[in-house]
Parts: C-alpha cells; structure tokens; sequence
C-alpha cells in the first residue's frame, strides 16, 4: 500500500517536532520521493548522521512503501541549496 507524502513529513515531525519539512513524490506513484529536512537537531552531526535519524523516524516504511528517497538536510544556519 503506497504511503503519501504527507504522511512522510508527519513521522519526520514526530521525530524532528522543530523541523521544516518538504516532501514531495517525484513519480506519482506513491513510492518514490524527494525529503527537503531543516532542523535544528542536526546541528553539529555530519551528513550521514543526519541521514540515519530519518530513515530512523521513517523506520519500517523504508522497507515496503518507500522503495526511493532523496534526502537534503541542513540546519537553519547553512545556506538554502
């Protein structure tokens, strides 16, 4: 069963509650989608670390519904892409 992107950005938010969060489906399909993520809780991490806390926040989606994600993170301070 395909998992929209609204409900994508709201397990970001249960995990990130101070985050901004985009999330778009780049196919229409349901199972391929692009996550723009600005938090404060990445602050100091590297990318990867800011990676894993949401594939954690995402968690069992990641292995049936989501089959592509593409991620941008930042913190408020760095530069918008």
């Amino acid at each position: 069963m395909p998992i929209t992107a609204d409900e994508i950005r709201l397990k970001i938010l249960a995990a990130l509650p101070d985050a901004q969060v985009t999330v778009e489906d780049m196919t229409g399909g349901g199972d391929h989608y692009v996550a723009n993520v600005v938090a404060a809780a990445f602050r100091g991490k590297e990318l990867i670390d800011q990676h894993r806390m949401i594939y954690a926040a995402l968690g069992a989606a990641l292995h049936g519904p989501i089959h592509a994600l593409a991620l941008h993170t930042r913190t408020p301070e760095d530069p918008a892409p």
